[in-house]
């Protein structure tokens, strides 16, 4: 069985889409480099997965990135 996709993601599960540990997305996001998570209930953060996706795929840069 296919295990679903969240759509929004806690920071461990967020670290893993982009095969991270969780210290080292929290150091891109601290240093601006990935998103800030957002609150979507009180106390609670996640990262819309939609966005972490596009940044892997290299689209969220003007311009993108030409992989080869």
């Amino acid at each position: 069985m296919i295990k679903a996709l969240p759509l929004w993601a806690n920071e461990k599960t967020s670290a893993s889409l982009l095969d991270l540990k969780p210290c080292e997305f929290c150091a891109l996001v601290a240093d601006g480099h990935l998103p800030r998570g957002r609150e979507i209930a009180p106390g609670v953060i996640r990262w819309n997965t939609d966005e972490l996706r596009a940044i892997g795929r290299g689209e969220a840069v003007d311009g993108g990135i030409d992989w080869s």
